[in-house]
């Protein structure tokens, strides 16, 4: 079988870089994306070159940033230009290649492993789409170039910004085995930890680790990573389609006052609800289960699933089984910084609906019926056409 050819491309400080185009003036100095402050969001979103050089780092507080560069200027998000840049890059990912999977709105992995006769090699392709990105957006990148995609995206990763890195098959082990084990793809903090205290430092300890160990530790996971860390990650470039179902739907909201009460916490279950359906529908899909994520006051997390007898992409029904599940598992002990609801277990219409005879099937059959006309409203007349009264 013909070696794959893989790329991940890696916007360099996508956010800050885009901000910059608009905020010329601004080159030369350090400068931040940040949260609004007053919507409790006010952290570091994304950083120029110039701000990384002080320590500033992504997801820190905004006046730890400050206090490490004190001529931080800070920027609010300009969500819209993000998405726009986004599209144009992919755009120039389809000269080369129509093998592209996202992987965030600022990476992209691409098999370019047919388009070697028209274009040249993997370094040759990804030279050609560094040298387009900062001619046609302004912007740089980095691409990783190998034969899998766990090491391209470690190649991606080590030439910031504006590189070019080729991990093969010849060098994978002198370059990719002395690396931490944290720059592995996956391997999270607490993955780490427990890598480390076992004395797994490197990559290459990885290899060296029996299954046993590693199956102990992170159970199958563990046997995944050493398979990693050996180069022999198989996984495809998968492209998305139109026609893709999600596995989960859900939406979340850090409110700029703690939620203290049932009734706060059941108008946004409403809200949550109206957008997870409005998918759901139109994804032709009925939701087999509910999540709750809350965030309390003292940051701690936690989250409560709960299985469905009968499956629904009714929004009042939807709402009342991830109120209810709330209401069964907290009662306030402390104020709620954030709550979200998601759609799990997702099903399509041909298998989701078990009528329950002894139940309230009558109920939710007609309240799916004024949903489906609610829906179509909606779909025609625009999502501000008709609210729940509890809502506005």
């Amino acid at each position: 079988m013909k070696e794959r050819i893989i790329l991940h491309c890696d916007l360099n400080n996508f956010f800050a870089s885009v901000s910059l185009l608009f905020n010329p003036t601004l080159k030369g100095f350090p400068v931040a994306v940040c949260g609004d402050k007053e919507n409790r969001h006010g952290i570091v979103l994304a950083k120029n070159e110039l701000a990384k050089s002080f320590g500033v780092k992504t997801a820190e507080a905004i006046f730890e940033a400050k206090a490490k560069c004190p001529e931080l200027i800070t920027l609010p998000p300009i969500y819209e230009k993000y998405e726009e840049y986004s599209r144009k890059a992919h755009e120039i990912y389809e000269r080369y290649t129509d093998m592209i999977e996202p992987f965030g709105i600022d990476e992209c992995w691409l098999d370019v492993t047919g388009s070697t006769v028209l274009f040249g090699n993997g370094e040759t392709i990804a030279n050609k789409i560094r040298a387009d990105i900062k001619k046609e957006l302004g912007i740089t990148a980095s691409v990783g170039v190998s034969f899998n995609k766990v090491f391209a995206k470690l190649g991606s990763d080590m030439k910031k910004p504006d590189g070019t890195t080729v991990i093969s098959l010849e060098n994978f082990k002198n370059i990719v085995w002395k690396l931490p084990i944290s720059d592995l793809l996956f391997v999270g903090k607490k993955t780490c930890e427990k890598l480390k205290m076992c004395g797994i430092h490197t990559i290459g300890d990885v290899t060296q680790c029996d299954e046993a160990t590693l199956k102990r530790l992170l159970g199958k996971n563990g046997i995944l990573l050493k398979k990693y860390a050996l180069g022999e990650d198989d996984s495809p470039v998968i492209t998305p389609t139109e026609n893709d179902k999600p596995k989960s739907i859900g939406k979340s909201v850090t409110s700029a006052k703690d939620f203290t009460d049932n009734d706060s916490v059941w108008k946004e279950f409403l809200k949550f609800s109206q957008y997870i359906c409005d998918i759901l529908h139109k994804k032709g899909l009925y939701a087999g289960g509910v999540q709750v994520h809350i965030r309390t006051s003292s940051l701690a997390v936690k989250e409560f699933s709960l299985t469905f007898q009968d499956s629904t992409n009714s929004t009042l029904t939807f709402a009342r089984r991830g109120f209810e599940l709330f209401c069964k598992n907290y009662s306030f002990g402390e104020p709620l910084r954030s709550v979200g609801l998601r759609a799990i277990n997702l099903k399509d219409t041909q298998t989701a609906v078990q009528q329950d005879m002894f139940g309230e099937s009558d109920e939710i059959s007609n309240l799916e019926k004024i949903e489906n006309s609610i829906y179509k409203v909606r779909q025609k007349f625009g999502k501000e056409s008709i609210k729940r009264g509890t809502t506005v």
